[in-house]
C-alpha cells in the first residue's frame, strides 16, 4: 500500500491559488485535495470522500461570496453528514461564522491564517471524526438496540433511536402495523426508558372487552353503580397513575366511549361509572393499532379530534417481510431461547431451513415465526432444525445474496438514475456519481448501457 493511501484525506476549498498552495504544503501529512469553487467542491466530496473539509466562506461567483459559501456548506452538509467542515472567515466576520456553524459546519478559523492554531482544530476534528466512526460502527453491529428488541434492519433501528427520543417525554404516541409485529415490545421500550420506569405500566386490549364493560373498566366504578357492583373499584386509567397506560387495538373502541376517552386525554380527570367526583391522574399514554386510523376517520368510525389526540407521534412498524437481515437474527434468537427452556440439542437451521426462513412471507409476522420456532424445537428429531420441523413448504426460490450481483445492480441502477437526471450529459453524469469521466465511459460498457445523443460537456 502506497504513503499516499495511508493519509487522512483533506479537502480545501479556497479560490486563492496563493492560499491553496501554501496550505497544500503546509498540510503534506495528509492527503489534500483542492476546489476553487462550489461545483468543485461539490464534485470532490463525490469523488473522494474527505473526512475533514477546511473552506473559505467566500467563494466565487457572488460578489461578496459569503451566500455561495453558505450554499456550499449547505449542499456538503447534506451530500456528507459525516463530514467535518472548518469555515475560514475574515477577521471581523464573527456573525457570519456563527451562521455557517448553525448551518452543519462543525468550527470556525478567523483569518489570518495562524499554522499551530489550524493544526490543532484539524487534529481535533479528525479525532472526533474518528470516535463517531466506531461509535456508529458499534451501532451497525449491535444486534439489540433496545432491550427486548432484536434487530438490524435499518429501518428498525431508526425506530428505536425514535423511541429513545421520545422516552422522557410524555408525548402522546401510536404504535401502527400489522399484528404480530411487536408494537407492545415496543411500548414497553418505552416505558422502560422513560421516567416512569418505576411506576406501573397497565395495558388493556380494547378488542377483548365487551363494549358495555369498557367504560368501566377504563375508568373504574362507585358501589352500587349497577347490578353486581358490590364495592368501589379502580379503573385502568386509575391504576395507571404515576406509569403509563397502553391502550391496545385503539382502533376497535367503541365511538360512544371514544367521546369519554377524548376528554380524559384532553383534562387528565376521569369520573368512576355511578360517581360524581372528578379525579386527577397523571399518566402517559401509549396507544397500538393494526388498522388504518386514517380511513377510519373518514369513514366516521373514528373520531378525528381522537386521532390528532392521540397521534402526536405516530411510529409505524414495518412487516417482518419488509425488515433486510431480521429474518434469520430473530429466528436464532427464538431457537437459543426454547432450546434453553426446553433442554434439547438442538444447534441451529439446517441449510434449507435458512433458505425457507429467508424466502417466506411470515404474514403473521414475528409472533407466527416465535411459535413456529418453539414447535420446531420441540418437534426436531436431528441436531439441525429443518423446514419440515418449521412446517414452511421450501418455495424453490434460490437466495439472491451473491454480494457481486447486488453490487451491479445497484451500479447500473445508479448510473440509469445520474443519466437521467443530468439529460445524458456525460461530464454532468461522472461528476454526479464522483468518477471521472473514463471511469464512467468503462462502466457504460461493462454494463452495456446505450447512451443516445450522448454530450460530453465541460
Amino acid at each position: 500500500m502506497s504513503k499516499l493511501q495511508n493519509k487522512q484525506k483533506l479537502l480545501i476549498i479556497e479560490d486563492d491559488q496563493g492560499l491553496q498552495s501554501q496550505l497544500r504544503w503546509h498540510f503534506d501529512q495528509y492527503e489534500v485535495i483542492v476546489a476553487g469553487d462550489r461545483e468543485e467542491a461539490l464534485a470532490a466530496v463525490r469523488l473522494h470522500e474527505p473526512p475533514i473539509i477546511l473552506q473559505d466562506l467566500g467563494l466565487p461567483p457572488d460578489d461578496e461570496g459569503v451566500e455561495e459559501g453558505f450554499r456550499c456548506i449547505r449542499e456538503i452538509a447534506a451530500l456528507s453528514p459525516t463530514a467535518k467542515i472548518i469555515v475560514m472567515t475574515g477577521n471581523s466576520d464573527y456573525e457570519n461564522a456563527v451562521r455557517a456553524v448553525a448551518m452543519g459546519a462543525y468550527d470556525f478559523y478567523q483569518k489570518p491564517v495562524n499554522a499551530d492554531t489550524l493544526d490543532l482544530i484539524l487534529q481535533r476534528a479528525f479525532h472526533i471524526y474518528s470516535l463517531e466512526e466506531d461509535h456508529r460502527r458499534l451501532q451497525e453491529q449491535q444486534q439489540t438496540p433496545l432491550s427486548g428488541i432484536i434487530a438490524c434492519d435499518p429501518g428498525m433501528l431508526k425506530i428505536c433511536r425514535t423511541i429513545e427520543k421520545l422516552a422522557p417525554s410524555n408525548v402522546t404516541c401510536t404504535l401502527t402495523g400489522e399484528s404480530g409485529t411487536g408494537k407492545e415490545v415496543l411500548a414497553k421500550a418505552l416505558h422502560r426508558l422513560s421516567p416512569r420506569a418505576n411506576h406501573r405500566m397497565v395495558a388493556i386490549n380494547c378488542a377483548a372487552v365487551p363494549e358495555n364493560l369498557m367504560e368501566s373498566e377504563l375508568f373504574g366504578y362507585e358501589k352500587g353503580a349497577f347490578t353486581g357492583a358490590n364495592k368501589r373499584t379502580i379503573g385502568k386509567v386509575e391504576m395507571a397513575h404515576e406509569g403509563t397506560l397502553f391502550l391496545d387495538e385503539i382502533g376497535d373502541m367503541p365511538l360512544a366511549l371514544q367521546a369519554k376517552l377524548l376528554r380524559f386525554l384532553q383534562e387528565r380527570t376521569i369520573e368512576r361509572v355511578g360517581g360524581r367526583e372528578e379525579i386527577p391522574v397523571d399518566v402517559r399514554v401509549v396507544c397500538a393499532t393494526n388498522k388504518n386510523l386514517k380511513e377510519m376517520v373518514k369513514e366516521g368510525t373514528f373520531r378525528e379530534d381522537l386521532f390528532y389526540r392521540i397521534c402526536e407521534m405516530e411510529i409505524h412498524i414495518p412487516p417482518l417481510r419488509e425488515r433486510y437481515g431480521d429474518k434469520l437474527l430473530l429466528a436464532r434468537h427464538f431457537l437459543r431461547m426454547y432450546t434453553e427452556q426446553n433442554n434439547t440439542q438442538v444447534v441451529g437451521f439446517s441449510p434449507e431451513a435458512v433458505e425457507a426462513i429467508e424466502t417466506y412471507d411470515w404474514p403473521g409476522n414475528i409472533r407466527e415465526m416465535e411459535n413456529r420456532v418453539k414447535r420446531a424445537v420441540v418437534m426436531a428429531d436431528d441436531k439441525l432444525v429443518s423446514s419440515q420441523d418449521l412446517g414452511i413448504a421450501p418455495t424453490g426460490e434460490s437466495l439472491n445474496i451473491n454480494l457481486r450481483h447486488v453490487r451491479q445492480n445497484a451500479e447500473r441502477g445508479a448510473i440509469l438514475r445520474a443519466l437521467t437526471m443530468t439529460e445524458s450529459n456525460i461530464s454532468a453524469t461522472a461528476k454526479l456519481l464522483g468518477v471521472t469521466r473514463p471511469t464512467l465511459y468503462d462502466l457504460l460498457k461493462k454494463y452495456n448501457i446505450q447512451v443516445p445523443g450522448a454530450q460530453d460537456q465541460n
